[in-house]
């Protein structure tokens, strides 16, 4: 399927500045139609009415409250909604890194704002929570438009904060969960992995549906330098000087069994896990996410 497919440069996208814009780029551009939508119908039990978007099967419009208001609502029936996703976003020090192009936290701002443009577009209802080394932004998981509007509001404004504590805002969200979900992590994973892996085991344990978004630059992956460089940790402003040279093997044999160890942890607990270079196609790293939700129905 990705042969046939033109994706989108990372560079493009940045050059986008509305966010809205930037994510229905994406879900529109590639995504669209590789989801099979989880609703099987409308169910017999009417709950509500809502908004009529474009697009929506005009067989469930309610005709007679068209004639009395001339707007158009469309009927919404009790499974109409059947998944609840948050998405916990990374915004930490180290989310600031870019070699070129994106940072990693650009990267998983669009990221989270093409998920969750997607998922209200499948009548699910999608919450955020923000995070570096404390909740800094809790949204709810609702389905309405203006929500949408809301969560994208909060994501054009992130910035790099301070360290990170990735357990907490997944503890946290473990606790309050009062129904299955689908939980969607975006983050670079640099802090305790190991404690990372078991609160996010903890979660799937509960019946969750769990996905991990690991955002990574190319330069850390590949370790992209060659002259003497000065290296400073984000969230600790420790430096070091070095050649790359004399560092470049042991550096990258780490950073690989860091990688090995996060997928092959989050795989056999039953996570999703899916490695996101930033300077590769955003669309691209969607596709698992896709394929994972249009297998599951």
């Amino acid at each position: 399927m990705a042969s046939n497919t033109t994706f989108i440069d990372p560079a493009v996208l940045a050059s986008l500045d509305n966010l809205e814009l930037r994510a229905r780029v994406v879900v529109e551009g590639f995504l669209s139609g590789l989801h099979k939508s989880p609703h099987r119908g409308f169910s017999v039990e009417f709950t509500d009415y809502r908004n009529y978007y474009r697009g929506d099967d005009m067989r469930h419009v309610d005709w007679k409250l068209y004639a009395r208001s001339d707007k158009f609502y469309i009927k919404q029936y009790e499974d109409e909604t059947n998944v609840r996703c948050y998405i916990v976003l990374d915004s930490s020090a180290s989310m600031g890194y870019s070699s070129g192009g994106m940072s990693k936290l650009e990267y998983g701002i669009t990221l989270a704002s093409a998920l969750a443009y997607f998922i209200m577009r499948q009548r699910d209802a999608v919450g955020l929570i923000t995070f570096d080394d404390k909740v800094n932004d809790y949204i709810p998981a609702l389905c309405r438009q203006p929500h949408l509007i809301r969560i994208l509001r909060v994501l054009a404004g992130l910035k790099p904060g301070a360290a990170t504590n990735i357990v907490r805002p997944l503890s946290d969200l473990a606790v309050n969960l009062t129904r299955k979900s689908l939980v969607i992590l975006i983050s670079d994973l640099l802090e305790d992995e190991v404690a990372t892996i078991k609160t996010l085991q903890r979660l799937r344990s509960m019946g969750n549906d769990v996905i991990v978004f690991q955002v990574m630059d190319d330069a850390e992956l590949n370790f992209t330098f060659h002259e003497a460089t000065e290296f400073i940790d984000a969230e600790t402003a420790e430096t070091y000087i070095t050649s790359p040279a004399a560092i470049r093997d042991a550096y990258l044999e780490n950073i690989n069994k860091f990688l090995a160890f996060c997928k092959k942890q989050c795989q056999s607990s039953g996570v999703d896990y899916c490695l996101v270079n930033t300077s590769q196609p955003l669309d691209a790293a969607l596709t698992s996410y896709i394929s994972r939700r249009a297998r599951s129905f």
